[in-house]
């Protein structure tokens, strides 16, 4: 037996495969939500920085641009070619081993600096409630919630899904509360003035932008799930559809009317939803969104965790990586090997301060998504018939623009990027290709020629 074959697990639904648990609609609804927004929180800075009024645009208008075309194109490509590990096995279908292994590796290990940085912030909203908390407890506590997550991943999809939809609604409700509240205070015009007074109106627009762009990245993480989802063909695009109007109006709702209700634009920092809230509702709407705060943070761990970790154990499944990361748990279906030393690297991290860091994960993420939407392009060509449930609409000129508008507002946040961003991020880029070849030539690991998923491919 070859080393290609040795390593390759059982497929998908043979036999001697553990059983995957899947998730309908809601749940599948509830995680990706939690991993694209979470609620109306930690970007408040956009409207101190870029101005209610610009900020306002952008959060309304980025979408179009950025995360809908994602939709389009990961709706298409998951139509050919529904598997898990999604826009990782897509970006290999389409370009080869080389391109494939750097979106799988890029995400993995670029988000180690994201899902750390939850652990982080939820140790940063609880610290002013426990007294005297050294440096180490709070470390701690980080790698406790982020191992409490990962275990609650190990146990299936159904599970974190659960978890998904109970902390949707709870982060909801005093957003709904909040919106009543300052609607019914409208005294000031929330986009007055359109930008700071007196700042140059392109450093605001750059900084504004990169914002936004945060804010509605990672639309292809949803199909790193495809083969736990419940009719993954017409769910895909379902949760798609309603994912992004529902994070559109988490974005701008609250905080417009807030900033109609209080005028104080000048005021607004990351967390200050939680003031605000105070000063517009009472105590008890700033404690339910202080609380809200916090169970978002979680729901945006809890999400990354589910779609990160089932990457590497797709890429490992391939030959990629090594092949005990691609075995799956015998009762669950998971794979719990990729979520443990996913969560034993988050926990190291946890230690260091990485919060601005995650900068220079945006780097990975606009790689990571590029390669998702050439990938779009390229499977119409060399798949030109194959069968397509969704395909992008406008023809050629709707796949360019699916293309164009991104790949333009990528180059346009790159060129804004901070100084340590240009120092740092091109060498987190470089480590793809450096992983590549030591695995490759040093390790003598070998993608497999013949994919147990390729039959996908066929018209």
């Amino acid at each position: 037996m070859t080393h290609n074959q040795e390593s390759t697990p059982a497929p998908r639904g043979s036999s001697a495969a553990p059983a995957l648990r899947q998730a309908g609609f809601l749940p599948l609804l509830a995680i990706f939500y939690g991993f694209t927004a979470a609620g109306p929180f930690g970007y408040e800075a956009i409207f101190k920085t870029a101005g209610p009024g610009m900020a306002l645009l952008l959060l309304a208008v980025v979408p179009f641009a950025w995360s809908i075309p994602m939709s389009y194109a990961s709706a298409e490509l998951n139509s050919i070619l529904p598997v898990e590990g999604g826009f990782y096995r897509w970006v290999r279908a389409a370009f080869g081993d080389f391109w494939g292994f750097q979106c799988g590796w890029w995400n993995w290990t670029g988000t180690f600096l994201l899902n750390t940085v939850y652990g982080v912030l939820f140790m940063d909203y609880v610290k002013d409630y426990v007294p005297r908390m050294t440096p180490e407890w709070k470390w701690a506590g980080a790698c406790l919630v982020l191992i409490a997550l990962a275990l609650l991943n190990a146990r299936g999809i159904q599970v974190a899904g659960g978890l998904a939809v109970a902390m949707l609604v709870a982060v909801l409700i005093p957003v709904a509360w909040l919106c009543i509240v300052a609607l019914l205070r409208w005294h000031h015009n929330p986009v007055v003035p359109f930008v700071p007074p007196g700042k140059p109106f392109g450093s605001v627009f750059g900084v504004g932008l990169a914002l936004a762009m945060w804010n509605y990245a990672g639309y292809e993480q949803l199909s790193s799930v495809t083969e736990e989802m419940k009719d993954p063909q017409r769910t895909f695009v379902r949760v798609l559809a309603w994912n992004t109007p529902l994070s559109i109006l988490t974005f701008t709702l609250p905080i417009g009317l807030a900033l109609a209700a209080l005028g104080n634009w000048q005021d607004w920092d990351t967390g200050y939803i939680v003031t605000a809230s105070r000063l517009i509702g009472g105590h008890a709407l700033g404690v339910a969104m202080l609380a809200a705060s916090i169970i978002g943070t979680v729901s945006l761990s809890n999400s990354t965790i589910l779609y990160t970790t089932r990457i590497p154990a797709t890429m490992a499944q391939d030959g990629y990586l090594p092949r005990w990361l691609a075995k799956l748990h015998p009762r669950y279906g998971t794979p719990a090997r990729a979520i443990g030393v996913s969560a034993i690297v988050y926990c190291v991290l946890a230690r260091f301060n990485v919060v601005e860091l995650v900068n220079i994960y945006i780097w990975t993420r606009i790689a990571t998504s590029m390669l998702t939407l050439l990938a779009a392009w390229r499977m119409r060509q060399k798949l030109p018939n194959a069968p397509r449930r969704f395909r992008i609409p406008g023809g050629k000129l709707g796949l360019a623009c699916v293309v164009i508008f991104p790949a333009l507002l990528c180059g346009v946040q790159m060129y804004y990027s901070e100084p340590y961003v240009f120092r740092w991020a091109p060498w987190l880029l470089a480590a793809g290709p450096a992983a590549y070849v030591v695995l490759r030539y040093f390790f003598k690991l070998r993608p497999i020629g013949i994919p147990p998923w390729s039959a996908e491919l066929k018209d």
